[in-house]
């Protein structure tokens, strides 16, 4: 094994599945660091989590703390500037008549992937993972499985190198991920997840909810609840 196949880098944007998706990577490699985009999202504020959640994780789990290693917040705000979306701009979340949520930014994905390709090339990484996922989405084709695969396939091609692309959550629902970051560092995992995350598009953190913070009616937010509700119903104990 060399040294890069023991080193992951993790999209971490603050949100709930980025977070497990870190915890995930933390059990499993024996490196791990960390990268988020700058787009002008409307909901910045999940920039403004991450840095506590990450003093957090190091200060309640010691066995992952050795692990953790550099955090890269890149600015990505020509996404942002390229795009018109309820993402980026003080519109009414809806439908479009192309069937997708104006919720989806065009070539985010895509572009995200790539930028971390970038730096996991420069910084000797070859396991890049990501929160993407086919089960709970708003139907986003950049976060389906044939997407990823294509995307590493082109990157491995563009930059010769054998980057891996991990989707721990492609095939699982919210409800499972909530499991997932349970079985991965129990209830003390759950709680920072909860507390210290933020999921919701409008960028809401004036209302605690039981599942976290959020505004409580975007489709983020919605997600997330049904998600805990269900989560909470077949745990064996509360949480």
């Amino acid at each position: 094994m060399t040294a890069a196949d023991d080193k992951a880098l993790v999209l971490f944007s603050g949100g709930q599945d980025s977070a497990t998706c870190l915890a995930w990577a933390l059990d499993r490699f024996g490196s791990v660091e960390t990268i988020g985009f700058d787009y002008g999202q409307r909901h910045r504020v999940e920039l403004d989590v991450r840095p506590a959640f990450l003093d957090a994780l190091r200060a309640d789990f010691p066995a992952w703390a050795g692990k953790l290693g550099a955090d890269h917040l890149i600015d990505a705000g020509i996404v942002g500037k390229l795009s018109e979306t309820a993402l980026t701009q003080e519109t009414e979340i809806a439908m479009q008549a192309d069937g997708l949520p104006n919720t989806f930014v065009p070539g985010r994905n895509l572009l995200f992937l790539t930028m971390a390709a970038v730096t996991a090339y420069r910084r000797g990484i070859k396991h890049i993972v990501t929160g993407v996922c086919e089960t709970d989405f708003s139907g986003y084709p950049d976060c389906r499985d044939d997407t990823v695969k294509a995307l590493q396939l082109a990157l491995n091609l563009g930059m010769d190198r054998r980057f891996v692309l991990h989707t721990p959550l492609m095939w699982i629902d919210k409800a499972a991920t909530w499991a997932l970051a349970s079985g991965l560092g129990g209830d003390a995992l759950v709680r920072l997840i909860n507390q210290d995350t933020h999921t919701c598009y409008l960028g809401d953190r004036s209302t605690r909810h039981p599942w976290g913070y959020g505004c409580g009616h975007c489709p983020a937010c919605n997600l997330r609840a049904e998600g805990w509700a269900r989560f909470v119903a077949d745990a064996p104990q509360p949480v």
